[in-house]
């Protein structure tokens, strides 16, 4: 059990494993050389991260810190590695949450260009509280973003 507000890992570490979150949920934040803190993404049970080291990160681009008591696994990369080689089934479900994680970074990307700051607040809000689906957030664009996406 990792405590709430822990680092599981910081910016800067050696990215040599990728996580597995059994129960909780973490917060994965950023920091620029100004100083400047930017939180990038909040996950929860069921999701991976650290999964740049298995295509040669060397260094952690971010940090993780628990926002709840959290059940946290560890997987090595060789691990994680064979098994993505060995086991159809994990590949399938690793590959899903990859590119589940890709267009959920697509919705905040059109949802940061073309919404205004009330309309993102609303989205994030929404988000947060796992609208629409039990246990998993759901992407919400805005009407009037689709329609500019569709011209």
């Amino acid at each position: 059990m990792v405590p709430q507000g822990s680092d599981r890992l910081s910016q800067g570490d050696p990215a040599d494993a990728v996580f597995y979150i059994q129960k909780g949920k973490v917060k994965i934040t950023v920091v620029s050389e100004q100083r400047k803190e930017a939180v990038v993404a909040i996950l929860g049970t069921n999701e991976f991260f650290g999964e740049g080291c298995l295509t040669g990160q060397a260094l952690r681009i971010a940090t993780v810190a628990t926002m709840t008591d959290s059940v946290i696994v560890r997987l090595e990369k060789a691990a994680i590695v064979r098994v993505i080689h060995q086991e159809p089934a994990f590949s399938e479900m690793f590959i899903a949450h990859l590119v589940g994680r890709a267009i959920r970074v697509e919705a905040d990307l059109v949802d940061q260009l073309f919404n205004s700051s009330e309309k993102r607040l609303a989205r994030l809000l929404l988000l947060l509280a796992n609208f629409g689906k039990e246990g998993k957030p759901e992407p919400i664009i805005a009407k009037s973003a689709r329609r500019r996406l569709r011209r």
